[in-house]
């Protein structure tokens, strides 16, 4: 702690000498002296004394005068006044304005010194108050400063779990870095972990506090995979860099610079450390999420190349979007079936070439397939000169019924528009059955070779309906007619022994679908 600083005003060159020599010097004060309270008064503004000892009787300013003017400023500096006039009316007086004691002449330094300690104690305690101050102040701005370091690494903490876009993600790193470790610039390079080549970097400088950071640009060159921390010094700057590291795994360097005459210490070391083992994580983060993303669209497009062989464009982005709505490995559920057949298509086969025979089956087999998959149904499969199809799945459409009606009716109605651009040889008619029931939906086979289909009882009925079916009919049960009656317009075809079946079943031929 500094010397105690004491001011003397005494008009008695003898009094300031004796309280000089044996009262202060032996205790090591830092003394101050004054011929009269003006000048007194002077430096005791000016100075700023701990104490201050002065006459009463002065010339130019009385040390009444003094207290007076030193009160009416503020100053509450400790005052012990030294006179040869005791009185009663002095002490009251210069007590009320805040005199610590006083001396009577001629004083004994004994007596002199035990009245300055006394004043002089608190002077010290006010010392220690502002020494203790400083302290708290000091350890405030530390414990601020820790504060932020925390904030700023929660922060990129945050930054490896938080699926953001990487220059965002960037960004914040460096700024985290600059708030950390409070320097000029910070410099994020990233690197081809195989080449070394730069993939990408960031530079951002500090600016003040109104405008923290912005951004700059340059051209960095990348590391290698030997790179160690270094401290690189040019003609304006001191750098600091680390390398950004997954195991041996080098993904890029990050520096801190600042002005030459600055030195790093170990802790800008360590926590320029420590915040590129946390950015190293993001980003490795980063790059795993977008290798995930591309796995996912390259399965996306399998999966869409897929089922667009089997059912509706729109199916498929809806299996696309909503992808838990598809239940693979085999699921009971109500489903709509469709079976075509074309009639007399062995003895059609017999009168003509296979090259023209495959043409013709493939135009019949596309009107089918159109049919069905206007109406957003499944294609099961392609049978011969048959089709099957099936609607509710994989995903769920409440009017199935209907719409596997309206595609055997867009079906029969397209093939009359096809016979009109074919010779009349070549015109043929599909054999349609149409029926809803139970059914197990699913892949059935092995893992090497399934088939995305349904099978069932309810199945084989439909087929049957088929067989019984004429070219250009469009035959439903009594069971199936009876959940659209009121939507189609049909024929009674009466009962039917269907194969299998040890029953007759009350068959209907479908003549239209009803407008919505």
């Amino acid at each position: 702690m500094d010397k105690l600083r004491i001011l003397i005003i005494d008009d008695s060159r003898e009094i300031r000498e004796f309280v000089t020599d044996y009262v202060l010097n032996p205790q090591n004060f830092q003394i101050e002296t004054a011929v009269d309270g003006a000048e007194g008064l002077q430096k005791a503004l000016t100075h700023k004394p701990d104490l201050i000892l002065t006459d009463f009787e002065m010339p130019r300013m009385s040390g009444l005068e003094l207290l007076r003017n030193l009160r009416a400023q503020g100053d509450q500096v400790p005052v012990i006044l030294m006179t040869s006039h005791g009185s009663e009316q002095i002490a009251v007086e210069v007590f009320r304005l805040g005199v610590h004691d006083y001396i009577i002449k001629p004083f004994e330094p004994q007596k002199m010194l035990e009245a300055i300690e006394k004043a002089l104690s608190v002077a010290r305690l006010k010392r220690e108050k502002e020494a203790l101050n400083r302290r708290i102040l000091q350890v405030n701005e530390q414990l601020k400063h820790n504060v932020n370091e925390l904030n700023a690494l929660y922060e990129v903490g945050k930054s490896i779990t938080a699926l953001m876009q990487p220059k965002q993600m960037l960004e914040r790193i460096v700024d985290a870095v600059l708030t950390v470790t409070n320097c000029q610039e910070c410099s994020l390079v990233l690197v081809d972990a195989k080449t070394g080549k730069v993939t990408g970097h960031l530079r951002r400088r500090y600016v003040d506090e109104k405008h923290r950071v912005k951004s700059g640009t340059g051209i960095l060159s990348p590391p290698t995979s030997g790179d160690e921390n270094h401290s690189a010094k040019n003609t304006n700057e001191t750098v600091l860099s680390v390398p950004l590291q997954i195991g041996q795994k080098v993904l890029g360097t990050l520096s801190i610079s600042k002005r030459l005459t600055f030195d790093f210490t170990p802790h800008h070391e360590r926590l320029l450390h420590m915040l590129a083992d946390y950015a190293a994580i993001a980003i490795h983060n980063t790059q795993l999420l977008h290798q995930l993303h591309l796995t996912k669209e390259r399965e996306k497009q399998q999966i869409r190349g897929l089922f667009e062989r089997y059912v509706a464009p729109s199916v498929v982005e809806q299996i696309l979007a909503q992808p838990d709505q598809v239940s693979l490995g085999g699921i009971r559920q109500t489903v709509t079936v469709l079976f075509a057949d074309v009639r007399g298509f062995s003895s059609f086969s017999a009168k003509i070439s296979p090259e023209v025979l495959v043409e013709m089956l493939n135009r019949y087999l596309r009107v089918a397939a159109d049919a069905v998959l206007a109406q957003e149904g499944t294609l099961d499969k392609f049978m011969g000169d048959a089709v099957m199809a099936f609607f509710n799945a994989p995903l769920a459409q409440p009017d199935h019924i209907l719409r596997a009606l309206r595609a055997a009716c867009v079906l029969r109605h397209s093939v009359k528009q096809l016979h009109g651009n074919l010779p009349k040889e070549y015109h043929l008619n599909f054999g349609i059955g149409v029926g809803v029931g139970e059914a197990i939906v699913g892949n059935i086979g092995t893992a090497q070779i399934m088939n995305y289909t349904i099978i069932g009882d309810s199945v084989n009925k439909v087929k049957r309906l088929q067989e019984n079916a004429k070219g250009g009919q469009i035959l439903i049960s009594q069971d199936t007619y009876h959940l659209v009656q009121n939507h189609v317009q049909v024929q009674p075809m009466g009962n039917l022994m269907l194969k299998g079946q040890s029953q007759h079943e009350s068959v209907y031929e479908v003549l239209r679908v009803k407008l919505k």
